[in-house]
């Protein structure tokens, strides 16, 4: 299977981590454009090349941090960016033998790598993708497990990943 390339705006390090934690943790609506810019500039640069109707898609983010946030940092980012009119993949809760359930264990910072990989596995649905090429966006990729599930995601529905776009990466 190809991999599917990842263009980050920043590296996720100092100012741009410090920035990315006050939009996130405490609300901080403000620190959005600067870094919404530099997204949006790379989420322009992979559609300038991609073919007529190409999507965009974005990570949702945990049913926990969006009704903790009460936003999700993605559309605020893209809208900061002059990037509108995207679609989200859904989330969707899985039991340990992939049937619809709970999923145990708290956040992602509070888990190891593998225990994240394991959390995270089939845990995105993609839908109306079938047949489309996709363009698909997060605001910070750490492990890159969340973004690999994405890719698996696009691709179990059908779809096609040209690019992934992300705020923030972690030099891994």
């Amino acid at each position: 299977m190809a991999s599917a390339r990842l263009d980050a705006a920043f590296e996720y390090e100092g100012l741009v981590r410090t920035l990315l934690l006050e939009l996130k943790l405490r609300g901080r609506v403000d620190v959005a454009t600067p870094l919404g810019r530099r997204t949006g500039d790379l989420v322009r640069q992979a559609l300038a090349g991609a073919p007529p109707g190409t999507r965009v898609l974005r990570v949702p983010p945990s049913p926990r941090g969006r009704r903790r946030r009460g936003f999700d940092p993605v559309v605020l980012l893209l809208a900061r960016g002059g990037v509108r009119g995207t679609g989200a993949l859904r989330r969707v809760r899985r039991s340990d033998h992939g049937r619809a359930g709970p999923i145990a264990g708290g956040g992602q910072k509070e888990r190891t790598a593998l225990e994240r990989v394991d959390a995270t596995i089939g845990t995105l649905r993609a839908v109306g993708v079938h047949g489309r090429d996709v363009v698909l966006v997060d605001d910070v990729v750490t492990t890159g497990v969340t973004m690999a599930e994405a890719v698996r995601a696009v691709r179990a529905g059908g779809g096609r990943v040209l690019r992934c776009v992300a705020t923030a990466s972690v030099d891994v």
